[in-house]
């Protein structure tokens, strides 16, 4: 049984847990942890989710991520989240890009970029999470994300960070 701490939309404890599975009372949130991995070299990590995954089942994500466990703080979770899904290790570097609550997913997003030297070929994938990574060019990964090609949610979610590297891009400006 996984259990989540119970947050207000400020993020504010309620003193309760949630459970993974079970309905969400109106007025809580769980918070959901993401990490876009782009390398020193400008290419973005994309992982492919499990068949076994409830919700978008042998899809591709950009980076990792999950629901931090009762306890964890976003960065925390985040951290975690990013080493099981991928065997990257990030005990720092990671930048925050968005906050956002989502109250039909009863969910607050906290989302990272860590920009690092990882190497390209030491991705783990986890059992029942995991099962395929591939690294895309900066134009490929805004071909993927333009053609709507990764998850609903998470593409509006990243879509500030998104029109930023196009316009530093277009602007011949290193993007991070």
């Amino acid at each position: 049984m996984e259990l989540w701490d119970a947050y207000n939309e400020a993020g504010e404890l309620l003193g309760f847990d949630l459970v993974r599975g079970q309905q969400i009372p109106d007025g809580a949130y769980h918070l959901v942890c993401e990490v876009v991995v782009r390398t020193t070299d400008g290419d973005f990590l994309l992982m492919q989710r499990s068949w076994e995954k409830e919700v978008s089942p042998g899809s591709w994500e950009i980076g990792a991520g999950g629901s931090a466990l009762k306890g964890e703080n976003a960065l925390t979770g985040a951290r975690r989240e990013l080493l099981e899904e991928t065997g990257i290790e990030a005990a720092e570097g990671l930048r925050e890009l968005y906050h956002m609550i989502h109250h039909r997913h009863h969910a607050i997003y906290q989302g990272y970029l860590l920009v690092t030297d990882w190497p390209k070929e030491k991705i783990v994938l986890q059992a029942g999470e995991t099962i395929g990574y591939k690294w895309l060019s900066l134009e490929e990964f805004l071909d993927f994300y333009d053609n709507n090609l990764s998850i609903g949610s998470q593409r509006e979610r990243l879509r500030k960070y998104v029109e930023g590297i196009r316009k530093a891009a277009s602007c011949g400006r290193k993007t991070v």
